[in-house]
């Protein structure tokens, strides 16, 4: 199947600067797949989103979104996707309602008409269904100053999909918004990938988001560094997952994790051991000296990302000792 979104050999070199921004990355996203987009400030990830959505024109390279090429049919491309962008764009003066009704009206998707009873039966039909799956069908006619954070971020989504995308771009969606916010709106765009059968194409600082994602590509300064499902990356960056163990008698242990040539290293006050396909309860099963500790490390893509970040910085600091 064709991907939705295929990037090769992507660069981006701006005049004023003489490392290139985006420096041949390369990667394709499939249709429905929730895709996180992660980095550093400075990766190279907004001008990748920039690229992407015809909002920037590239150096080098090729981008298809839904098969269109960004710069050959850059109108068909964004009839495609919805955006939301870190910062809102929301008029606060404006019903929720109002702000959709300019917002489709100015990407030629419904004609305007200065009131909501004048427009098409379509654009009705379209505002409820996506009102009943967002939850603010009992704002639309309000005005957005009075919105919460989290409110303003479900109108914006809602905003983005009146026209059918196939494809949603979400650049730091949650940005702002407190825990039980964050976690309402993630709901909520889960429930519309699932009906609206939606690719989800995220940017992201907060780590655990990432976590949910299909794939993961991790970018530093303008490459990609790794590309994989979370479970693969943290694998690969962070090596095997671990837990420690310890007993009253730790000889007897160290002795009988050694005959079953298990992978592990003793420190100061416990062993280590570490597995790959096997689950912790197995080996410990396998166990016959007494544990007095038992903990199990769970390794978190933010680890793995810090991981990453911080090899990028080192690999850099040897460059400028040279």
């Amino acid at each position: 199947m064709e991907p939705i979104i295929r990037v090769e050999q992507l660069r981006k070199q701006y005049k004023s600067s003489k490392r290139p921004a985006v420096d041949g990355i390369s990667f394709e996203v499939g249709r429905g797949e929730f895709f996180a987009f992660l980095g550093p400030n400075g990766a190279g990830k907004t001008t990748t989103i920039s690229i992407l959505t015809t909002t920037l024109s590239k150096t080098e390279g090729t981008v298809m979104i839904a098969g269109y090429d960004v710069e050959k049919e850059a109108a068909k491309v964004r009839r495609n996707v919805g955006i939301i962008f870190q910062n809102s764009s929301l008029d606060l003066d404006l019903t929720a309602e109002e702000n959709i009704r300019l917002h489709v009206s100015i990407y030629g998707v419904y004609a305007y008409r200065p009131f909501y009873g004048m427009m098409p039966k379509e654009y009705k039909q379209r505002i409820e269904e996506l009102a009943a799956i967002v939850g603010i069908h009992d704002n639309l006619f309000k005005k957005v100053k009075g919105f919460s954070g989290g409110m303003k971020r479900k109108l914006e989504i809602m905003r983005s999909l009146m026209h059918k995308p196939q494809i949603l771009f979400l650049d730091e969606p949650t940005q702002g918004l407190d825990a039980s916010a964050r976690q309402s709106l993630w709901a909520y765009l889960q429930k519309i990938r699932k009906e609206e059968n939606i690719t989800i194409f995220l940017t992201t600082h907060y780590l655990e988001e990432a976590e949910e994602a299909d794939r993961v590509c991790m970018i530093t300064h303008g490459k990609v560094a790794v590309l994989g499902t979370p479970e693969e990356i943290k694998h690969k960056l962070l090596g095997d997952k671990s837990m420690l163990i310890d007993a009253g008698d730790r000889k007897a242990l160290r002795a009988e994790l050694e005959e079953l040539q298990v992978s592990f290293t003793e420190e100061e006050q416990c062993f280590r051991v570490r597995f790959q396909d096997k689950t912790p309860q197995s080996l410990v099963a396998r166990l016959q000296t007494p544990l007095s500790r038992m903990e199990v490390h769970q390794q978190t893509l933010e680890e793995a990302y810090l991981s990453l970040v911080q090899q990028s910085q080192n690999d850099e600091s040897r460059k400028g000792a040279v």
